[in-house]
């Protein structure tokens, strides 16, 4: 089968839909998404399940409930992509030719990297917030703990959402406190970065976080390996080089993250990344070698946080300048960076951390210090957010 469309966009997530419907609300008939997944995931809202804090079923809707009105869903997954021919090949083997290329399929969870970790998370002891599943079992877990050690890991490089590991320790630490026994509960957070967070005014806080839990803090070290018979992992210090094991009476994990296979294969690939991302200058999100191309969220190359605000921030960009080419103008729209990561520092507490490419804070909410933690900001969010997701981010009015 070979079919084509004006308007190709691949992936029907967060970055997808957003797209889709803005160049739907800017007039374009002719557009396309290629997504097979029959469910669409609000994926923020599974370190609050996984803390306790929200029901699992608010998280997830019909894909066909969420799909741009007048937009061709096609039901299929991306396989491979020839941008000399304009043309997408998918799983099935139909052939999909495109005039302008959307790539957002988001990113690949490498469960398999850390030897034992797959294994591990359908172990009894140890969990995951990065998957739908998984997240209810990780409240059961925290409920469950009353002494012991607890182990909370990030892996290195970029990933999707990188505040989450933190945010279900500290969500965590703050319900064993409610309940008496944080005191007999030993905390690990094992973080691959040398402080707690990129921009210095957030880190301050963090550290005055962990501190009032207790926390022991590995930084520049991440999960090596994990025997999930012994209940055991190896932590490894990148800068000296050492390796730890630690005995585990609860495990919370999050996978190396990369492209999709498939989509490093291509020559939309950036030759000098390793994680396989597509290759778009950081600010238009055009490709640099095919303009008729273009990328954003988590599966682009851009060096932001792969944050669902930074797509917010992208998607206007990317569409202002797809519709500039489509036209035979310049591509003028300009994206600064900007990522937010929405903190939970506790089980009514939030911080704000906004940023853009120079690593200094970039608030968006006036007259509001969102540099410390705040329980207004838990409010945003818990309720705020996700009704701001659902019913106009995805529609493509914010």
């Amino acid at each position: 089968m070979s079919i084509h469309h004006k308007i190709l966009v691949i992936g029907g997530g967060n970055a997808g839909l957003s797209v889709a419907a803005r160049l739907r609300r800017a007039g374009q008939s002719d557009i396309a998404v290629l997504e097979p997944s029959d469910k669409h995931y609000y994926q923020p809202l599974w370190t609050l399940v996984g803390g306790g804090r929200a029901p699992q079923e608010e998280s997830v809707r019909d894909q066909s409930s969420v799909m741009p009105q007048g937009v061709a869903w096609i039901r299929d997954a991306a396989a491979g992509i020839d941008p000399e021919a304009n043309l997408v090949t998918t799983a099935s083997g139909a052939q999909i030719r495109y005039d302008h290329l959307v790539v957002c399929p988001g990113i690949q969870l490498d469960w398999h990297r850390i030897p034992g970790m797959a294994e591990a998370v359908e172990s009894p002891a140890a969990s995951s917030n990065y998957r739908y599943d998984l997240a209810p079992k990780t409240w059961d877990l925290i409920r469950g703990m009353r002494s012991g050690t607890a182990v909370f890991t990030m892996p290195s490089g970029p990933i999707k959402c990188a505040g989450a590991p933190q945010k279900i320790a500290y969500l965590a630490a703050d319900h064993w406190r409610e309940q008496g026994v944080l005191d007999d509960i030993r905390v690990v957070l094992v973080l691959p970065t040398p402080g707690m967070f990129g921009v210095k005014v957030f880190a301050d806080e963090l550290e005055r976080v962990v501190a009032g839990y207790g926390i022991e803090v590995r930084t520049n070290s991440e999960l090596t390996a994990v025997d999930p018979v012994a209940q055991e992992v190896v932590i490894t210090d990148d800068l000296a080089g050492t390796h730890e094991t630690l005995h585990y009476d609860m495990l919370h994990t999050a996978p190396p993250q990369s492209a999709p296979d498939w989509l490093r294969a291509t020559p939309l690939a950036d030759p000098e990344n390793p994680g396989g991302y597509v290759e778009v200058d950081k600010h238009t999100l055009q490709h640099t070698r095919y303009p008729n191309v273009f990328a954003l969220g988590d599966a682009g190359s851009t060096p932001n946080s792969k944050t669902g605000a930074a797509i917010r921030k992208q998607a206007p960009v990317l569409v202002e300048n797809l519709l500039a080419v489509m036209d035979g103008r310049p591509v003028a729209a300009r994206y600064s960076g900007y990522g937010s990561c929405p903190l939970t520092t506790a089980r009514n507490k939030m911080l704000l951390a906004e940023f853009d490419y120079s690593m200094q804070p970039a608030p968006s909410i006036p007259l509001i210090d969102t540099t410390r933690e705040r329980r207004d900001m838990w409010l945003l969010k818990r309720y705020g957010l996700p009704f701001l997701y659902w019913h106009f981010i995805l529609s493509g009015r914010a």
